[in-house]
C-alpha cells in the first residue's frame, strides 16, 4: 500500500486486535511510527506482553514495516485504575450498570489515553495521533464515539497550540471488517499474527488458543472477536 503522509504517527498501542490493526494501517500510510501503551491497573494486564511480541515479531517479519517502527512508550496511569471502580480495574463480574453501560466502561480512560498521547507527540514533535476506538461494533462507550473524538481532536490542538489529527480507521468497520483490513495490509502473515499474539479478553485469559485467538470465550470482548472471526472466515 503506498505512502499516503511523509509525516510520523503515534499509534496507541495496547496489544489488542484493534490497536494491532491500526498499529499496521499507520505502518503502511507514514514515514515513521512510533507506539504508547498505558499500565492502568487493568485486570487485562497481560496486554501488555502481547504489546511487546507483537512489535517484535512486526519488526522481523515485515521487513517493510520493522523499519519505519520507531520508539514505543510505556506510560504509567495507575491513578485511572485508582479513581475507577469498573470490571476492568477491579475483580468483579462484568455486567450491566445502572447507566445502561456495561460496568467494564473505565470513564475518561481514551480521554486521558489521548490527552498523554498528545503530550507525548508534542515533545516528539507528533501531530498524527492513531487509535482503534470504534462505533460499529463495541459496548457503546461513549469514549469511542465519532463525535467524542472530533471534539477532542480540537480540544488538544487549542489546548497545547498544536496541530493534532486524530485517525481512527475503524470507526465505520465491525469486527469482520477489521480482519479483513488486516489481510488486505498484509496479506494472511498478519492475519495470523494478530490472531495469535493480539489479546482481547477482558479476563486476562491466555490459556486456550481457540480459531479466533486466545480469551475466556464469553466475556463481551471475546463474543464480539469470535463472531467477527466468523464472519470473516466463512466469508
Amino acid at each position: 500500500m503506498a505512502l499516503t503522509q511523509n509525516e510520523p504517527a503515534l499509534v496507541l498501542f495496547s496489544g489488542g486486535q484493534d490497536s494491532a490493526t491500526c498499529l499496521a494501517w499507520a505502518l503502511a500510510r507514514f514515514s515513521a511510527v512510533e507506539t504508547i501503551g498505558f499500565d492502568y491497573g487493568q485486570r487485562h494486564r497481560v496486554e501488555l506482553d502481547c504489546r511487546t511480541r507483537i512489535i517484535d515479531r512486526l519488526k522481523n517479519e515485515f521487513p517493510e514495516w520493522g523499519g519505519k517502527l520507531g520508539e514505543d512508550h510505556l506510560i504509567d496511569l495507575s491513578v485511572l485504575g485508582q479513581v475507577s471502580e469498573t470490571a476492568l480495574t477491579r475483580d468483579s463480574a462484568i455486567a450491566f450498570a445502572a447507566s445502561g453501560l456495561p460496568n467494564t466502561f473505565v470513564p475518561g480512560r481514551n480521554l486521558l489515553f489521548f490527552i498523554f498521547a498528545a503530550a507525548t507527540g508534542y515533545r516528539r514533535g507528533l501531530r498524527h495521533l492513531v487509535g482503534g476506538m470504534c462505533e460499529t461494533d463495541y459496548s457503546g462507550y461513549p469514549d469511542c464515539r465519532d463525535d467524542t473524538l472530533k471534539s477532542l481532536q480540537a480540544t488538544l490542538s487549542l489546548g497545547m497550540d498544536h496541530r493534532f489529527v486524530i485517525h481512527t480507521p475503524l470507526m465505520w468497520r465491525d469486527k469482520k471488517v477489521t480482519w479483513e483490513l488486516a489481510r488486505d495490509l498484509g496479506g494472511d502473515a498478519l492475519v495470523e499474527l494478530i490472531r495469535v499474539e493480539s489479546h482481547s479478553c477482558y479476563l486476562g485469559e491466555r490459556g486456550r488458543l481457540h480459531p479466533w485467538g486466545h480469551g475466556c470465550g464469553t466475556c463481551p470482548a471475546c463474543e464480539l472477536r469470535r463472531k467477527g472471526w466468523e464472519a470473516f472466515a466463512g466469508a
